[in-house]
């Protein structure tokens, strides 16, 4: 319960931060519709390979390779404009705005250490993927599959904090992870806390979003279907419904995306201002980031 209400306060805190300052959402709206045109652009030829040559060790191959790339292009994609959302708050706090043309031209300077960092992420999904897939028996194989999970799940925590060093400090994946082994080594129990209460607020409403989002879907679709017969009124009603429906789960998913980028974000520029003064010598006890410090208190 203590981690549930060190969420919602930063949850409050982060979007009167986003309000102050629209352009802090903008990068998680642009992140949503390039990721959905990604998608649908990426699984027309899989879906091809599929019809044309499913079943074939060589159409298999070339599926899985169409997936990887896939995956590949959605974390580049992902990380590129969640590295704008961090650039952003970064300037905000520090400047007290901010633009999207320093973030927009920080990105691209940090282009290829993204990259490597997509590829990364690539790598551990694959391996992930393959382990779920292994649906044998035994203690082996569900070791396998446990493992595999919580390298992801390892792996996406340490992804959020590797982003602000990429981004803040200009720095690569190698030293990037260095910084932030030394940051969580000494904020391990915080860091943890913290990231639970974050993900349980921003989870629960997420549902509650989506929960009301299929309701009114429901009763309009169902609504048509009771008042008329009319095939084309029926296919209206649905089709209203079924948009409806995306777009609060599109609303839900910019809170959730907007959310943890901006916590991840404060969290790194309080962890390394920490980081700094213990290196000086001074006393530790620096203070947060607005929106962070109602989840330190």
């Amino acid at each position: 319960m203590e981690a549930f209400s060190r969420g919602w306060a930063f949850l409050k805190q982060a979007w009167q931060m986003a309000l102050k300052d629209r352009d802090l959402i903008k990068p998680s709206i642009y992140a949503l519709v390039v990721g959905g045109i990604v998608s649908l652009l990426g699984i027309i030829p899989i879906i091809l390979v599929t019809m044309l040559m499913g079943g074939s060790d060589v159409g298999n191959v070339i599926s899985f390779i169409l997936g990887a790339i896939l995956i590949f292009v959605q974390f580049i994609v992902s990380y590129i404009f969640s590295g704008m959302t961090v650039y952003l708050i970064y300037g905000y706090l520090s400047e007290g705005d901010g633009r999207m043309d320093k973030a927009w031209g920080i990105v691209k300077r940090d282009l290829f250490d993204i990259t490597t960092l997509a590829a990364v992420s690539t790598v551990v999904n694959l391996l992930k993927s393959a382990a779920n897939r292994n649906r044998k028996g035994g203690v082996g194989a569900t070791l396998a599959r446990a493992g595999a999970g919580l390298v992801e799940t390892l792996w996406t925590e340490a992804a959020y904090l590797i982003l602000p060093a990429m981004v803040i400090d200009d720095l690569n994946l190698k030293k990037s992870l260095e910084r932030i082994w030394t940051i969580t080594k000494n904020n391990l129990l915080l860091i943890g806390i913290s990231t639970v209460g974050v993900r349980m607020v921003t989870g629960l409403i997420g549902f509650v979003i989506g929960l009301i989002g299929a309701v009114i879907a429901f009763a309009i679709g169902a609504g048509a279907v009771a008042v008329s017969s009319d095939p084309l009124v029926i296919g209206l009603g649905i089709g209203l419904g079924v948009f409806i429906f995306f777009l609060f789960v599109m609303v839900a998913s910019v809170l959730s995306s907007y959310t943890g980028t901006a916590y991840h974000t404060c969290l790194y520029i309080w962890a390394r201002d920490v980081e700094a003064a213990r290196e000086k010598g001074k006393s530790d006890q620096v203070a947060a980031p607005a929106p962070l410090a109602a989840v330190l208190s």
